[in-house]
């Protein structure tokens, strides 16, 4: 008997059980996979000694969060240490044009004024704007959108404002990342230190709300930068287990939830794992994944939540997600040196070339020139390699959930659209190319690659529906009045507790 059962282990749910076990509640977590984390995952995947974090890496909008206020200290007690680059992001065109964003706002202003049209002075009020909306907005992107308390803070801000203001900050947030670069920023190169980094909110640069969401991004960055945890994600993970220990709270892998039981009252009442295990919750069931997850398999024999379970078939996913991970004998040496101290380096053409690119993951093809992200930690925290090596953390988030064709017509698509093993390693080949026209030597030192498609990386989280890594497409219909669904309020389900 507990308090509360939470079926799932990822970075939310942790969040939830820390919280509750602050607060004297008796919480049990319950993970299907043998280790804790959700896409929180650091394995040796290369070779011995090569510390990579599978999946996500950086926790700037973490550190930035209401969750980390409240149980940062508590973590950090328990271990927690992140490394802080001083240049969390930049661009790398094809023709070796570069442009970095660092945390210093000054020093960003003054490179950006040396542009091509000079955006130095827009950016500052770009990033100005936000900073004074940045309470109410973060409350909208935090807070629970159907409650009281979100009326009061919406009605407040109609009270500061006068409600045609408050309209035209609707407005105005709804626009494309294109519609908010290209009228107001002349270089090419800005454009392109941007684009990219809408799609590590799911979205794409046309995608409505892509342009409030890269200047949320660009503002996280310039505050928090891109912190990594010293030693690898899983450092992250040992805090939260030992502070949701330390607090009564129980943690349990290998347990794999198959159903939420209800008594005759419509109340849950604990849940039933596949080995057949009964275990019973007093307060309340907390599930963290997806709805097709909840509503097709834990509820799958309640009628009350038909009208759901049938929306939940057509819950709609984004684009899936591909991983690259190396080891190196060296640290890469690039052809711009000043890169080698860039957190999360993109790889783009620029605004088109990311246009293109998401374009044709949408529409099942492998992408021509897709955006790399390359990730340098060792340059941060050289525990994660044997002395004088290195790694680098690729994500390319334009890759297609079902292949139906390759866009350069150099990779023969399966007749089934899943991804293969020959598949994946081809397409990793055109992306070790273009690295390569870059570093020096490249191929030379690598010790070890090792890749995960969007298929693999499903296989690791059920969650991540065709490598999808955010639950779901983030499109404006889904992810924002409508969490997770049209017919529920604030992610609630028709069943008490």
């Amino acid at each position: 008997m507990t308090d509360y059962v939470i079926a799932g282990s990822g970075i939310n749910a942790l969040v939830a059980a820390s919280l509750l076990a602050m607060k004297g509640r008796k919480v049990l977590v319950l993970e299907r996979n043998d280790v804790i984390g959700g896409c929180i995952r650091t394995e040796e995947a290369t070779a011995p000694g090569f510390t990579h974090d599978v999946m996500a890496t950086t926790f700037v909008l973490f550190l930035l969060s209401p969750a980390y206020a409240a149980l940062g200290p508590e973590l950090e007690k328990r271990g927690l240490r992140f490394a802080h680059p001083e240049i969390p992001t930049g661009v790398l065109r094809p023709d070796g044009s570069s442009l970095v964003l660092t945390k210093d706002r000054a020093a960003n202003v003054a490179a950006f004024d040396q542009l091509a049209g000079g955006d130095g002075d827009q950016f500052a009020r770009d990033m100005a704007q936000l900073g004074g909306n940045a309470p109410f907005l973060f409350a909208l992107l935090g807070g629970r959108l159907w409650s009281w308390d979100m009326l009061k803070t919406v009605a407040r801000e109609a009270w500061r404002r006068g409600p045609r203001a408050l309209s035209s900050f609707f407005g105005e947030a709804l626009i494309s990342a294109r519609h908010w670069l290209e009228p107001h920023y002349q270089s090419d190169l800005f454009h392109a230190l941007m684009a990219p980094w809408v799609l590590h909110t799911g979205l794409g640069p046309e995608s409505a709300y892509s342009g409030q969401m890269a200047k949320v991004i660009a503002f996280a960055l310039e505050a928090a930068g891109a912190p990594i945890v010293q030693g690898g994600a899983a450092n992250i993970l040992k805090a939260f287990e030992q502070l949701i220990r330390d607090h009564g709270g129980g943690i349990r892998t290998c347990a794999d939830v198959a159903e939420v039981t209800v008594d005759a009252t419509g109340r849950a009442t604990g849940v039933v794992l596949a080995s057949g295990e009964v275990i019973a919750a007093n307060h309340g069931v907390i599930c963290s994944m997806t709805p097709a997850q909840l509503y097709g398999r834990l509820l799958k024999n309640m009628k009350a939540v038909e009208p759901q379970r049938s929306e939940a078939r057509g819950f709609v996913h984004g684009k899936g997600n591909m991983q690259i991970h190396y080891a190196l004998d060296a640290p890469p040496r690039w052809k711009n040196p000043d890169l080698a101290k860039v957190a999360l380096l993109h790889l783009t053409p620029g605004l088109d070339g990311v246009s293109k690119a998401v374009n044709e993951a949408e529409r099942g093809q492998l992408p021509v020139e897709p955006t790399i992200c390359v990730g340098q930690p060792t340059a941060f925290d050289p525990s994660r390699a044997p002395q004088g090596k290195a790694i680098l953390w690729l994500q390319l988030p334009e890759a297609p959930r079902v292949i139906k064709g390759d866009a350069a017509s150099q990779i023969d698509p399966p007749a089934d659209g899943k991804w293969t093993e020959a598949v994946r390693e081809a397409y990793a080949g055109r992306i070790e190319t273009i690295l390569s026209r870059h570093i020096e030597g490249f191929k030379d030192t690598i010790i070890k690659r090792r890749c995960y498609s969007p298929a693999d990386l499903e296989a690791m989280n059920v969650n991540l529906v065709g490598g999808d890594p955010y639950g779901g497409a983030c499109t404006i219909d889904q992810f924002f009045l409508w969490r997770p669904m049209r017919g529920l309020a604030n992610h609630a389900t028709p069943i008490k507790n």
